[in-house]
């Protein structure tokens, strides 16, 4: 049988270091008011769905967004969803990094003390294939981090972790992971949270609280 399973993807709200383009990793910092504010949007979505799975990385601003979007209560947390592990340059914007490392780029050459995109292709395809073995019961929603939902869609694409560079991602965003006619595929990205949706596939249109956050380089 093709499976019509639907994974969402959802990346967390913002966080002081959003708005500033600070690389944050393990650092484990609480999302904003603003944050808050957006995350609260999903709930009357996801009340109105069913998920055989939910699934959130360990920190705090992941997990704060799944309770905030209302799945709190079914959320199971999943190590392999943390954020890329940066190592020496966690903190850091891409301008202070570049300063001291021209044409340095996270996902092909990875961080000093941290993660290569080998190591973080492990641990996605772990979660892939957690997701996958209940793809006869269900969608699921995953909550998690920019750069990890990044190498997660171009995984799931059958790419390779690095390639993750050509999908470009806001703070506070649903993506929808599918298959088309029994291939993965890509059904929605970077779609801001909506604030009255009507059915499963109106999961994202300009908020009413704004968005003021950077997407991480």
């Amino acid at each position: 049988m093709i499976s019509t399973q639907k994974v969402l993807l959802i990346r967390h709200g913002e966080t002081e270091w959003s708005l500033s383009g600070q690389h944050t990793g393990a650092t484990d910092i609480p999302l904003t008011e603003n944050g808050r504010a957006v995350a609260k949007l999903l709930k009357p979505v996801f009340a109105e769905q069913t998920f055989a799975l939910v699934l959130s990385s360990p920190l705090w601003r992941a997990r704060e967004t799944c309770e905030l979007a209302g799945l709190g209560d079914r959320v199971e947390v999943e190590r392999d969803l943390v954020e890329w592990n940066y190592g020496e340059y966690e903190g850091l914007t891409p301008q202070q990094i570049h300063a001291v490392r021209p044409g340095w780029m996270l996902f092909t050459d990875g961080c000093p003390g941290g993660e290569d995109p080998d190591q973080v292709e492990a641990r996605i395809d772990r979660v892939i294939a957690r997701i996958r073995a209940v793809a006869g019961k269900g969608n699921v929603a995953v909550f998690s981090h920019g750069h990890l939902i990044r190498a997660f869609a171009a995984r799931w694409l059958g790419l390779r972790a690095a390639d993750g560079r050509f999908f470009l991602l806001d703070p506070a965003t649903v993506n929808v992971m599918s298959y088309y006619r029994g291939v993965p595929a890509v059904k929605r990205w970077n779609a801001p949270i909506l604030s009255a949706p009507n059915s499963n596939d109106r999961l994202a249109a300009k908020s009413d609280c704004g968005r003021r956050t950077r997407s991480q380089e």
